[in-house]
């Protein structure tokens, strides 16, 4: 090597070799913690390359039809600034395997196949959405190398708000639990997941070494103890009793968490009974609070649910064309008569109100003639 006008540096034996010219550029220090005696670390590796089209590359084909494919990200959280969430979120996972039909994260699945130039064979959005399911191996690397704890400030980042983390995916993959092995790293995040899965008990041991360094909420999503009735709006997801299951083992572990009764569909599970039932088997299990949020149907949600609710529920097809026609809320009369079930739900069994809100919060727009209750 040589400084600009002065003598080069050379080693007995080895031939002098010209690298040009060197420069070096101060870079921001990772807030993450560094080892004992460590207090500073620069972080000198080279940022990811820009995202190629096509580059979807096939992991591996099940039997009964899901593909897997690898993506490559550069980022992996989402701002609230982008998604309109109060939080920040992360999904290793896009599609999901699972199948309600009342998501509506479908959108978000065919948003990055078309920006990557992929297809998918030419499914159906909410074909593809079940069983192309796109993973990001490089998640975890990812994270480390952008998360910045001081941009979050306080606001919390959730895992799993468009997909659920703890899909069958994730037992061969592993991507989330990935994540949270390097969240281990902080110190002073708002971490909240989100998932149907009885699989977020495997990850009890980094969930408690989370907990001391961070504030961590667990959200067992549940919208009915009906297992028929489950398995009407969910195609594949765990049965009730399993997911309860799971919130009692993660109560026991100290691991704060709690039911989200989400969706709520109007004129299916949100009876004055089936709401008290889910609330008094929260209790049972330990939970720590309990929250709800009436269905939205976006654009995406829509196009799989009213089909499927015609199918399912035909007498109900004309409410819903009614009630949800230029909106993607339940008119503010059903959503206010829903928040005071809930409250008195909650005052019954003695369950808290997180402040932490996994959905939007309704929207503004007129509202309809007529309520959707039905109990």
């Amino acid at each position: 090597m040589r400084r600009a006008g002065r003598a080069g540096v050379g080693l007995r034996r080895l031939s002098a070799l010209r690298l040009g010219v060197l420069r070096m550029t101060p870079v921001a220090v990772r807030t993450r913690e560094a080892e004992p005696g460590i207090k500073r670390q620069l972080d000198l590796l080279p940022s990811p390359p820009p995202m190629e089209p096509g580059r979807l590359v096939p992991l591996e084909r099940r039997a009964r039809g899901t593909e897997f494919l690898s993506a490559p990200v550069r980022s992996v959280l989402n701002t609230p600034a982008a998604t309109h969430m109060p939080f920040w979120s992360l999904n290793p996972y896009v599609g999901c395997e699972f199948g309600c039909t009342y998501c509506y994260a479908r959108d978000t699945h065919r948003y990055l196949v078309e920006r990557m130039g992929g297809n998918v064979e030419e499914l159906p959005a909410w074909q593809a959405f079940e069983q192309r399911i796109i993973v990001k191996p490089d998640a975890a690397a990812v994270l480390t190398r952008t998360l910045d704890p001081a941009k979050l400030g306080g606001t919390p980042l959730v895992i799993g708000t468009a997909t659920d983390p703890y899909q069958p995916a994730e037992r061969q993959f592993r991507l989330t639990r990935q994540v949270l092995e390097a969240l281990v790293s902080y110190r002073g995040l708002r971490i909240g997941l989100i998932t149907k899965s009885p699989l977020v008990t495997r990850d009890l041991d980094v969930l408690r070494r989370l907990s001391e360094r961070h504030e961590v909420t667990v959200n067992i999503s549940l919208a009915t103890l009906d297992r028929r009735l489950a398995r009407r709006l969910e195609l594949r997801s765990p049965v009730p009793g399993a997911r309860l299951r799971a919130l009692a083992r993660l109560t026991r572990a100290g691991i704060r968490a709690g039911l989200l009764i989400a969706p709520i569909v109007p004129c299916v599970t949100d009876g004055r009974a089936a709401l008290d039932s889910l609330f008094r088997a929260a209790k049972e299990a330990g939970a720590h609070f309990v929250v709800g949020a009436a269905l939205r149907l976006g654009p995406a949600a829509r196009h799989r649910f009213l089909p499927h609710l015609a199918h399912e529920f035909p007498n109900l097809v004309e409410r819903y064309e009614r009630h949800y026609a230029g909106r993607t809320s339940a008119t503010r009369t059903y959503q206010e008569a829903l928040t005071r079930r809930l409250r008195a739900l909650r005052s019954k069994y003695g369950l808290a109100d997180d402040r932490f809100r996994p959905l939007a919060e309704p929207d503004q727009s007129p509202d309809g003639q007529g309520q959707l209750f039905n109990g």
